[in-house]
């Protein structure tokens, strides 16, 4: 009996010191869930044009709800102004020289900063073709509609050989989600496929093998490189994924959860488990430990995820806080879009220099002539 309670005693106390014991019951997801929720929405207005359409693109495409299309109306007309200085230069002589130095000068002068930019030496382009281009032109295309020089940008980017820059090793390392992304948006816009060759070169820069040997830092950018392959295949989350295609990230993500849950942070974690949500396998135990993880790190204070550093700035922490949203209450059915003209809420307000996208429309044909969409007034 005395042994019996020994064994016992020694199981709490092992359960009461361990980082993962938490259980979070379904009373504190909704509370956590919630209060992230009305504290982002009731500052929603005060945050950047960009930041309000990373949180209005997410919430319709977990909710469905109409009331967040304008939200992704701001981003429309701020990445469309963006596209229409940028696509509609390409052909001044010197502008992607002078815009690829701009791209690379604002990166910032911290150690992730200055191995990006190491990486850049020789492509200093790249990064203008990708970060600038192809994010306007795929953020636009997910809305159903193309932007001003469309075909021009279209043309640029095809004639722009991306492989350089998506398999290097230094770029893997410094980059390796935002990679995935340049990855999948070329594929999306039609200018390139160069999937294979990425997830090869990833594969070879991040072999299990050399796991032992990768500090924090390389640790977090593998598994968010790997999370990106998954959320870009996603369309960013309009639709669920082939678990068997990316078995290969999930079966790692749960052979190293506890490493995960020990070295990542909080964006990082949240991401691990929305994989798993969106490969269609809710009930994974990576799934709960990983909402346990989130609903332990929210701040009951500022009602939020803060950053690493205990930082409770909203516009800094709206993604970091829209992934445990996600993951916290996913949807039973995921909605692709906004497709803007479509929407009652948003058709008839659009910028004057997108045109919608003809049904199965691709690259190869040439833009309808762009067409004023804001012809009435919002009175």
């Amino acid at each position: 009996m005395t042994f019996t309670k020994a064994l016992i005693g020694a199981a709490l106390v092992s359960t009461l010191l361990s980082p993962f014991s938490f259980a979070a019951d379904q009373a504190d997801i909704d509370r956590v869930y919630n209060a992230i929720q009305q504290n982002l929405e009731n500052h929603l207005y005060q945050l950047p044009p960009r930041v309000q359409g990373h949180y209005g693109i997410r919430m319709y495409r977990m909710t469905g709800d109409d009331k967040y299309a304008n939200a992704a109306l701001v981003d429309l007309f701020a990445v469309t102004e963006a596209q229409s200085y940028y696509a509609c230069n390409l052909d001044n002589p010197g502008f992607i020289e002078k815009a690829s130095e701009e791209a690379i000068s604002v990166l910032g002068k911290g150690p992730r900063a200055k191995a990006r930019k190491k990486a850049l030496e020789d492509i200093p382009e790249f990064l203008f073709f990708t970060d600038v281009l192809l994010r306007f032109g795929s953020r636009i295309d997910e809305f159903g509609l193309k932007g001003p020089c469309h075909q021009q940008m279209i043309t640029a980017l095809k004639s722009t050989n991306l492989k350089k820059g998506l398999t290097s090793a230094e770029m893997i390392e410094a980059w390796a989600a935002q990679l995935a992304n340049y990855v999948y948006w070329a594929k999306q816009l039609g200018v390139g496929d160069y999937l294979q060759e990425y997830k090869d070169a990833f594969n070879a820069v991040y072999p299990a093998s050399r796991d032992k040997e990768l500090g924090k830092d390389q640790f977090r950018n593998k598994i968010y490189g790997m999370t990106h392959f998954i959320f870009a295949a996603s369309g960013y989350y309009q639709t669920e994924v082939d678990s068997k295609e990316f078995a290969w990230i999930l079966d790692y993500f749960e052979a190293n959860i506890d490493r995960i849950l020990m070295d990542a942070t909080d964006d990082i974690i949240a991401e691990v488990g929305v994989s798993f949500l969106l490969a269609q396998k809710p009930s994974h135990p990576v799934v709960a430990k990983t909402r346990d993880h989130i609903v332990k790190a929210f701040d009951e204070q500022h009602n939020i995820i803060p950053s690493p550093k205990g930082n409770p700035d909203l516009a800094l922490g709206e993604h970091r806080n829209m992934l445990a949203m996600m993951l916290l209450r996913w949807p039973q059915k995921l909605t692709a879009g906004p497709m803007l003209a479509e929407l009652k809420a948003t058709k008839k307000y659009l910028p004057m220099q997108v045109s919608e996208k003809a049904p199965a429309e691709n690259t190869k044909k040439q833009p309808k002539d762009l067409k004023s969409k804001a012809g009435k007034s919002a009175d």
